[in-house]
Formats: structure tokens, sequence, C-alpha cells
């Protein structure tokens, strides 16, 4: 099992590399008993988001992470998936607009993690 950092990290490069929109990482385990982190990311279609999700779970799926759940919720415009210390959120734009987690979770911590995904143009 990898510290949930590195999970986070894992996670959020895997995202990159199939072109995941605003890719930002919340360290909730101050505030929230859920998890250690919030990946939450953009995808530009329902399809576009159910790509992001698969590749992410095939990836963590090969460094030994066992995925816990994975939910949909009305018709891909927005997936979950629970590797324990770290939920990823996959929205569609204006899914993520809609439930906008970065407001309703403002009181984590915001990691940087340009290091580790190619910035946007």
């Amino acid at each position: 099992m990898l510290p949930a950092k590195t999970v986070a990290y894992e996670t959020a490069k895997a995202l990159d590399e199939k072109k995941g929109v605003g890719i930002k990482l919340l360290k909730i385990d101050k505030v929230s008993s859920l998890a250690d982190y919030f990946l939450i990311c953009t995808g530009t279609s329902s399809t576009h988001v159910k790509t992001l999700c698969d590749y992410a779970e095939y990836t963590l799926e090969n460094l030994g992470e066992k995925l816990l759940g994975r939910e949909g919720h009305r018709g891909n415009s927005w997936e979950l998936l629970d590797f324990g210390s770290v939920v990823v959120h996959v929205f569609t734009d204006e899914a993520r607009a809609f439930y906008d987690l970065e407001r309703l979770w403002a009181d984590a911590e915001n990691i940087d993690i340009s290091d580790i995904i190619i910035p946007e143009n």
C-alpha cells in the first residue's frame, strides 16, 4: 500500500496524461475523516470523464492500489473513484461548476502540483 501522497500524485499524473483539465489536489485530512486527499479534474465530455476514470483506475491498480468504489452520476457528468486515502472526482465542466467542490472544501489545503503535471497553455 502506497502512501496517500504518492497515490494522489500518481493519479494526478495519470489524469494529466489523458488531458484532464484543471487538476486540483486538496489535502482534506485536517478538515475531514473521509480521506487524506481529494483530487478534482474536468473532462471535456462525458466520454472523456469515463476515459480519465478508467485510466486513473488502471494506473493505480498497476501500482497495487485497490479501488474501493466507483460511482457514476447523471450519465458520466461526474464520476468518483474511492481509493481510501484519496478520492478522485472527475466532472464535466458544467457539473464541476454546479457542485463547486473547491468552494465547499475551501478550508482544505490546496497542494501545488505544478511540478508533476504539464501546465495548461
